[in-house]
């Protein structure tokens, strides 16, 4: 028999405690082992007295850590005490499954050091795509490889806005009030629209994918809550969409590492990814592209990765150790290659506006104002070297004329 504790009941905890009782006598006659959820630990007890097995909630965390427990499964979420709980474990020797991407963002190098001092796992296939085995993936299947880039959409509930704001012409505040009261975004949506939560998973993809620590506060991170229908509108006269996109890619002897909105081509892979599902994009020097799609976070997605998580241990399958690399990477949050940016400048100077792209931006194809007709504002696509002379560029410009701001978005038109 396999004993599991469980840290937390929540949504995730919840669904994994169905998957377990659901495929129990599967795996018992399969693998000739028994799942068996011995301890959960809750908050209220009252709350789980009508429960068809009320005596396995606790609210003592020394019941989690008996010595009959094998698996502990975190699914508190946060870092205090989840990773106080979690550290424990592993030192008490018992393996530890968690979809916890902020402990893991924070502390996995750590954490994974102390399961491997102690000879036990410490598996988060659920802490970046919900349902998504990205993860596996890349440890085993796409071992062979160089991993030369990932693009992806890493958060639903942005996506969620984002494609309401695209094909419904919602404002961003009505778009979020409606994600929230799907249940797609939570009462405090910060961490997701700000552009941290998909730091945080792009932060864990590519340490693992690059072989290089990459913490999460060195990534460009730009969140959607600037986004404005009239985005979207430029973005769909040329055939784009936008798209929160983390992006991690090769550019000579350094890794560009950003969340940002990207405009992507309509018909492009990224570009048909709609509401509250992710995609990731992979290139690897021998496999070429690959892409993972599925839903990024909800009960029963995330709780699959994690089940996943504990048939690998439970059936001892040696599968290449994942361990973060205590080399730091050299990160780049300025883009390297030529390309193109969409440039909205907000001004009533018009005239020197235009005047001052054409001449700074020998690729620069201003949108016609009786398209839109904003008296205020010039929108245009140019065409830089690289971002860094695209700013320098736009510092130049806002000498010259009188400017209240201006906004630019990325165009990755070979997506």
């Amino acid at each position: 028999m396999t004993y599991i504790a469980m840290l937390g009941y929540g949504t995730v905890g919840s669904g994994v405690a169905e998957l377990i009782l659901k495929n129990r006598n599967k795996f018992k006659k399969n693998i000739k082992d028994e799942l068996i959820l011995s301890k959960v630990l809750v908050r209220n007890l009252e709350k789980h007295n009508e429960s068809n097995n009320p005596s396995i909630f606790t609210k003592d965390v020394k019941d989690i850590f008996k010595e009959n427990v094998d698996i502990v499964v975190e699914a508190m979420g946060g870092i205090d005490p989840a990773y106080e709980y979690v550290k424990k474990a592993l030192e008490l020797k018992k393996h530890v499954v968690t979809a916890n991407k902020d402990l893991i963002a924070e502390h996995g190098e750590e954490l994974l050091n102390i399961a491997n001092k102690n000879g036990v796992i410490l598996k988060f296939e659920a802490s970046v795509g919900g349902g998504i085995p990205i993860l596996k993936s890349i440890n085993e299947c796409l071992v062979g490889n160089k991993i030369k880039s990932i693009k992806a959409i890493l958060n639903g509930t942005t996506n969620f806005i984002l494609s309401k704001m695209s094909k419904e012409n919602m404002s961003y505040n009505d778009a979020l009030k409606l994600a929230q009261d799907m249940g797609f975004a939570e009462s405090n949506p910060e961490s997701d629209v700000m552009g941290y939560d998909a730091a945080r998973k792009l932060s864990i993809l590519s340490t693992i994918a690059f072989k290089k620590k990459i913490n999460w506060k060195n990534i460009k991170i730009n969140g959607i809550t600037n986004i404005d229908p009239m985005d979207f509108q430029y973005a769909q006269s040329v055939g784009f969409e936008i798209k929160l996109l983390a992006i991690a890619e090769l550019q000579k002897n350094s890794i560009y590492a950003s969340v940002s909105p990207v405009m992507v081509r309509k018909n492009s892979t990224l570009g048909k990814i709609e509401n509250e599902y992710n995609a990731i994009l992979v290139d690897g020097d021998a496999v070429g592209d690959v892409v993972f799609i599925g839903k990024g976070a909800g009960k029963f997605p995330t709780a699959s990765a994690v089940f996943s998580d504990i048939m690998d241990i439970v059936q001892s399958k040696k599968e290449n150790r994942i361990l973060f690399d205590t080399k730091e990477a050299s990160i780049n949050t300025i883009w390297r290659k030529e390309n193109k940016w969409l440039l909205r400048i907000n001004t009533k100077d018009r005239i020197a506006a235009m005047s001052g792209l054409v001449e700074l931006f020998p690729y620069c194809n201003i949108v016609a104002k009786s398209k839109y007709g904003l008296e205020n504002e010039v929108a245009a696509f140019v065409k830089s070297e690289n971002e860094a002379i695209l700013d320098k560029n736009i510092r130049m410009l806002r000498e010259r004329i009188d400017c209240n701001n201006v906004k630019k978005i990325m165009i990755l038109e070979d997506e």
